[in-house]
């Protein structure tokens, strides 16, 4: 059973967490709770950072990967780092609040010790407190904010728009908000943002004749001090996520035109230029080393929660790299020292949002019980109980994508199915309810159709090559998704530091080689082209529904993940 605030502060009270030891008394241990939060402000900047919070507007539990490889030169450096490698790397307590908060260990217990994380209500009051030290402190939005729950489908985002305005946001990119269409995101931004919220977006243009859709970037003064925000929205918007959206724009990572757009900010006196990114971590990586100007890139995408910036050397000086996680689970703190016109110093804290040790905040409570009342019986609604554990963030699987994928294979009957890699989505404690909405928290997009396919064995390796090289290509430009798409029925060895074309090995079904002539059934959901959306198809959170209506009790087993070659003792894996 979960503890309440008040337990959990009695457990603070004979615990130590954030490096000082609690005090054996209640009433101080509620003290020492806020201490948690306290950071004394640095300088004359503040810049707060959230990203990929999916739509979680309430407290939930979020399993952090417990595969997460590097290969080639990011083998062994951040983000590819899971459990205590995470942990000795940047010096993290194990058995601490934050081991909880930023890996994978003992997640179970770890779980009932400290509760939920994140929520827009417990948010919102840790934001109000750290701005109530940092006048002018600008909040920053990495995007992925709009889609992740039935409730944001349903009401196209609105309910997020409305929570992001409410929390304060100052400026925002995008990825997975496009998806509502070009039109939607447009009326947003010229209709309800309108003067509260900017949208900026370098490396989104117009497919005819390469104009900007979005400012490129804003300039504001904190603390009388010129800070430019350079936006970078998800580059690969149009290939990893169905064109027909955004068909009059263009997208990519635009490396010579940032440049130009930074010193462009430089000359118009911009002291502190920061770029809030969704590219993913490696390629901001990988940016930082090629771009000058740059004094921090707040990165988001890969859902890495880096407790510590990455310094990355490049012509003009150095550039900080720092990605703040997902699903509200962590609000990032940025201060900059500015002297003399630049940058003289920094400190930066990721800090975890942990619900039990900060109390909602009233308004955004009302305004988050408003937009759910339409929806609350459908949401609410028990399909199942589960025995175990069910997670989704990891390379290769989770055991809440095996439920989508034994749902797929048994309702389609077909042997083997495919599930997007999508790092988004929930997780859930050994027996829990599984009701709608969780459902919805791992399915909710705009193009959700379910589909069978009959697929030669040659396709289905080309698929899986194509989705591997997606991952584990070595130029960090050429990784243009999410983790490996998830596989259900089907048994193979993948050698992530192979080739292009040579990752995927032995595959087998029900033990026998796959032929690469054979046609075989294959069914999945998430078609991103044309020709499958006007075919239609059941929605996947239907078909999921259904199956658990009738399994009344999921039996967990351990996910299907390929049995992988060359990566022993590789610390991005448990």
């Amino acid at each position: 059973m979960d503890m309440n605030r008040r337990e959990f502060l009695q457990l603070l009270a004979i615990a130590s967490a954030g490096g000082f030891m609690l005090n054996n008394n209640e009433s101080y241990a509620a003290t020492d709770a806020r201490r948690f939060y306290e950071l004394p402000r640095h300088g004359n900047v503040s810049l707060l950072h959230i990203t990929d919070s999916h739509a979680q507007l309430n407290p939930m539990y979020f399993r952090e990967p417990e595969i997460n490889l590097g290969v080639g030169a990011t083998n062994g450096r951040p983000p590819h780092l899971v459990g205590n490698a995470l942990l000795k790397h940047f010096g993290v307590k194990q058995g601490s609040p934050e081991a909880y908060a930023y890996t994978s260990l003992n997640f179970i217990e770890a779980a009932r010790t400290y509760g939920k994380v994140g929520g827009f209500a417990h948010l919102a009051t840790l934001v109000k407190q750290i701005r109530a030290s940092r006048p002018g402190a600008l909040l920053l939005d990495g995007g992925d904010t709009w889609q992740g729950s039935g409730q944001a489908l349903w009401t196209k985002g609105q309910d997020m728009i409305d929570a992001c305005l409410e929390l304060g946001v100052d400026v925002m990119t995008m990825h997975f908000e496009c998806m509502y269409g070009a039109q939607r995101i447009k009326e947003a931004e010229e209709g309800v943002l309108r003067g509260k919220m900017e949208v900026v977006a370098q490396n989104v243009k117009t497919n005819d004749f390469g104009d900007p859709v979005f400012k490129p970037y804003v300039i504001r003064e904190i603390n009388a001090i010129p800070v430019a925000i350079i936006g970078q929205a998800f580059p690969y918007s149009t290939i990893a996520n169905p064109r027909y959206f955004v068909p009059d724009w263009s997208y990519g990572i635009q490396e010579e035109n940032l440049q130009l757009i930074i010193d462009e900010a430089r000359k118009k006196g911009a002291q502190v230029v920061v770029l809030l990114s969704h590219n993913g971590m490696d390629v901001d990586l990988k940016l930082a080393s090629r771009v000058s100007g740059l004094d921090a890139i707040l990165g988001g995408h890969t859902h890495d929660g880096i407790p510590t910036p990455i310094p990355v050397k490049n012509s003009g000086g150095t550039t900080l790299v720092t990605n703040a996680g997902s699903n509200g689970k962590f609000l990032g703190v940025l201060d900059f020292e500015v002297k003399a016109g630049k940058v003289a110093s920094f400190k930066y804290k990721l800090l975890p949002v942990f619900a039990n040790l900060l109390a909602a905040d009233p308004s955004m409570t009302a305004l988050m019980q408003k937009h759910r009342a339409p929806y609350e019986s459908k949401l609410s609604e028990k399909l199942a109980t589960t025995d175990g554990l069910l997670y989704r963030r990891g390379n290769f699987n989770g055991s809440f994508d095996q439920v989508l994928l034994d749902a797929l294979m048994k309702e389609k009957d077909a042997p083997i199915a495919f599930s997007p890699g999508f790092r988004w989505g929930t997780s859930l404690l050994p027996g829990s309810a599984i009701t709608m909405e969780d459902v919805l928290n791992q399915t909710a997009i705009t193009y959700p159709m379910t589909t069978v396919t009959e697929m030669t064995g040659m396709q289905i390796k080309t698929v899986l090559e194509d989705v591997g090289d997606n991952l584990f290509n070595p130029d960090p430009y050429y990784q243009q998704g999410g983790d490996m798409v998830r596989v259900g029925g089907l048994e193979y060895t993948c050698e992530p530091n192979a080739g292009m074309g040579q990752r995927i090995q032995d595959m087998r079904l029900n033990g026998k080689l796959l032929d690469a002539n054979k046609t075989y059934k294959v069914a999945g959901w998430a078609p991103v082209s044309e020709a499958a959306r006007d075919k239609g198809g059941e929605p996947v959170w239907d078909l999921v529904a259904r199956h658990l209506r009738a399994e009344k009790v999921v039996k967990v087993s351990a996910p299907n993940v390929p049995k992988l070659k060359g990566m022993a003792g590789n610390p991005g894996m448990i």
